[in-house]
């Protein structure tokens, strides 16, 4: 399958996450494309960047362009209308204190009982962790999306992280472009297929255990 189709069906999953009413924060990379797919039907929706910005708007036209607006991935937005701007350290505050009902990660590692590694490889540069430490357990849910498998086709849904952790068993729900699980209680539970997946496909590309919990 193309691989911008296949990641068109993770961001579009990841939308049917998000409801009315909701402050959402998403992360960097494919993360921040959800928010071009959410449903007609969800209303009030405010979109939070740890920089300060609750209220991010479309990302803007050519005219529209301001460098001293951007979001925690150093991206140029607008703010919608009513939007606030505060001070990092408030931002942070609103993060820790559970203010956050839903945060979309991206994803390196999660592991089969809810342990994810998302915010460096050893040995390449890491500019900064961001605010994905905070955002894992000050989030009301986590939602991480990613590929299943590596460019060298290895199984990205581990037994155990290899990778250094974000956060232990912080993950509500993974989407990967062959299957949803969801976390309870350390047992990861998978509850949907991609069209035109099958469960020998995802058994066969996915290193972790889990219990299926196929309708």
């Amino acid at each position: 399958m193309d691989k911008q189709l296949q990641r068109k069906k993770i961001i579009q999953r990841a939308a049917q996450e998000i409801k009315s009413d909701m402050v959402i924060n998403l992360g960097i990379g494919m993360p921040t494309l959800v928010a071009n797919e959410i449903n007609n039907h969800v209303e009030n929706v405010f979109f939070q960047s740890e920089n300060g910005l609750l209220g991010i708007g479309p990302y803007p036209t050519d005219a529209e362009v301001n460098p001293d607006l951007i979001n925690a991935g150093k991206e140029t937005v607008t703010a919608a209308k009513g939007a606030s701007y505060f001070d990092n350290a408030e931002s942070f505050a609103m993060i820790r204190g559970g203010h956050i009902d839903l945060a979309i990660l991206g994803g390196m590692e999660v592991s089969q009982t809810g342990d994810l590694a998302n915010y460096m490889i050893p040995g390449k540069l890491v500019k900064g962790m961001g605010g994905a430490m905070d955002l894992v357990v000050g989030a009301q849910k986590v939602v991480v999306i990613m590929d299943h498998m590596n460019k060298h086709g290895a199984s990205k849904i581990k037994a155990q992280c290899e990778l250094p952790l974000t956060g232990a068993g912080v993950v509500n729900t993974l989407i990967t472009d062959l299957a949803v699980f969801q976390f309870e209680n350390g047992v990861m539970k998978l509850v949907e297929l991609q069209d035109g997946v099958t469960l020998e496909d995802v058994e066969a590309n996915t290193e972790a255990q889990f219990e299926n919990h196929l309708k």
